[in-house]
């Protein structure tokens, strides 16, 4: 019988075991998907845990430790968040063997804190000695299609040769000379039709818009953004008019008109040939647009409409005023294009190197879509991660098991209690490529003892082979299974942090008022004088 304090930290621990347990099974490529459906009713399939964990909602305290050092994970690094979790949990299920061996509960956790920190520093020292290659040239697609491979594939198996391609195409388009990735430049657009290798990429923006007037298509654009209506001005204060015969009402509606003229006629002598609005567009003003041939947009999003701006160089202007010429923007061509059965207006850029890049996403099926386009976000986060630290590790459980082998025999060095639990946070690292193993139907203890086997014999960058019949280990480094420094050295420090964290709760105290029943409620005019 445990005491009410150690009961508390056993089932923090088990809370934080069923969360890592739901999206252990979704490691890997060959994990399994969930079907989410979130407090919408809105179905996901998907196998990414960063989704699934950002649409449950988790009430407990603690297992909300680990989401928030996925979450951390998917801000920092983009990838890797499955990682951090099934590594957290294991952590935790690991320190539970060690509270069970007889010291006191609080006496335990402490030794297993500071042995797991002491290991986590360890690891830490450890990672750059692991490091198997660098990414040389960033602007070399062939180069960067070839280091997005991993990333892609745990989510879009089969097809990361082709995704990686594009994503490669449409990141190093846009990378700066300064170096400085923006992963927002990388936009998305899904149209449902044809199949995933039909999808492309397109220098500029494309909008799922059809164009309000008769002019479809722009050569050489000289694009006016408007942040307001395209309509006439509509005064602050109410007018009267008192219109006494036909005449003066022709003349009233006659004024209204050739003022709207002026002001289009105006944008039109601008130089102007694309107009952009953001608010809606008036049947008058619609009507000089096409006498002046102006080619006409309606952005709904003002997001969308600061991104174009972003995009052709122009500034949103507030009033139907003439633009300057820096206000304008620019781009070689705008047209509307049919794809699929789909309308969408393209804005693009002849020149390679423009602000943003548009991956066009094909597939049968809004959920195939939506998990591709996932898929797309964690190869654009790889190569920013990349641009920030060019150094790479093994893949497949390879560096977890030399970290394992390296931190066990550190663990054999120490003196006194703490040993057990470095030893454990060494054990822990084997959970990746027994989740990798499990996920792929293949017996995970007989790939451990391998892949230590041949790690025994120096071999640092043989990992899981994932596409062998049985347990059969493979060279990485060769196969081109390759992970980021950042993402494996950010995702060990989470992951402990939130370990950690979770051992150092032995009490969870709720602010809200406890069960049972409820006062009874007087009666409603207590407080009146009763005048009977």
């Amino acid at each position: 019988h445990y005491s009410g304090l150690e009961e508390a930290v056993y089932r923090n621990i088990q809370a934080c075991k069923e969360l890592a347990q739901t999206t252990r099974t979704a490691y890997g490529p060959n994990g399994m998907n969930k079907m989410v459906i979130n407090h919408l009713e809105k179905l996901f399939v998907t196998n990414d845990a960063a989704t699934i964990l950002r649409e449950l909602e988790v009430q407990h305290p603690a297992a909300k430790m680990l989401v928030m050092a996925s979450h951390m994970q998917e801000q920092e690094v983009g990838d890797g968040t499955n990682f951090v979790l099934v590594f957290a949990g294991v952590l935790l299920e690991l320190a539970e063997d060690l509270l069970r061996m007889g010291l006191s509960v609080s006496e335990a956790s402490y030794i297993v804190i500071e042995g797991y920190e002491k290991a986590c520093k360890k690891a830490l020292e450890i990672l750059p000695d692991l490091v198997c290659c660098s990414a040389k040239n960033l602007r070399d697609v062939e180069e960067v299609a070839s280091l997005l491979h991993t990333s892609v594939m745990s989510k879009q198996y089969g097809n990361e040769q082709f995704l990686a391609k594009l994503i490669a195409q449409a990141c190093v388009s846009i990378l700066p000379d300064s170096g400085h990735f923006n992963v927002d430049n990388i936009r998305v657009c899904k149209i449902v039709g044809a199949g995933i290798s039909a999808s492309s990429v397109l220098h500029g923006m494309v909008f799922k818009k059809e164009t309000e007037g008769d002019v479809t298509s722009v050569k050489d654009a000289k694009i006016a953004v408007y942040s307001c209506p395209f309509d006439g001005m509509i005064t602050e204060t109410k007018g009267t008019v008192l219109i006494k015969n036909a005449e003066e009402l022709m003349n009233f509606s006659k004024g209204e008109e050739n003022l709207m003229d002026l002001q289009v006629k105006a944008i039109a002598g601008s130089g102007a040939n694309v107009v952009v609005t953001g608010g809606k567009v008036a049947d008058m003003a619609l009507h000089y647009a096409n006498k002046y041939n102006l080619m006409l947009v309606r952005l709904n999003s003002k997001w969308d409409l600061r991104r174009l701006c972003k995009t052709v160089g122009a500034t949103a202007l507030p009033r139907l005023t003439p633009p300057t010429l820096e206000e304008m923007g620019h781009c070689d061509s705008v047209y509307l294009s049919e794809v699929g059965d789909t309308q969408v207006v393209v804005f693009k850029h002849e020149k390679e190197d423009g602000a943003i890049s548009t991956i066009l996403i094909r597939g049968s099926t809004d959920n195939l879509m939506d998990d591709i386009e996932r898929a797309v976000d964690d190869g654009v986060n790889t190569f920013k991660v990349l641009t920030r630290d060019k150094r790479l590790v093994p893949g497949g459980g390879a560096t977890e098991i030399e970290l394992a082998k390296q931190i066990t025999s550190y663990g054999e060095t120490c003196p006194g209690l703490d040993q057990y639990a470095i030893k454990k946070f060494a054990e822990a690292f084997e959970a990746i490529p027994r989740a990798l193993a499990e996920n792929s139907g293949v017996k995970a203890n007989e790939v451990i003892s391998k892949l230590y086997a041949v790690h025994q014999e120096g071999n640092k960058n043989v990992g899981f082979d994932i596409e062998a019949e049985a347990a059969a280990v493979k060279d990485m480094l060769e196969a081109g299974v390759l992970d980021t420094y950042l993402g494996k050295s950010w995702g060990i420090k989470l992951a402990t942090n939130a370990a950690v964290t979770v051992l150092r709760v032995d009490q969870i105290i709720m602010a809200k008022p406890a069960g049972g029943p409820k006062p009874p409620s007087g009666k409603k005019d207590w407080d009146e004088d009763q005048n009977d």
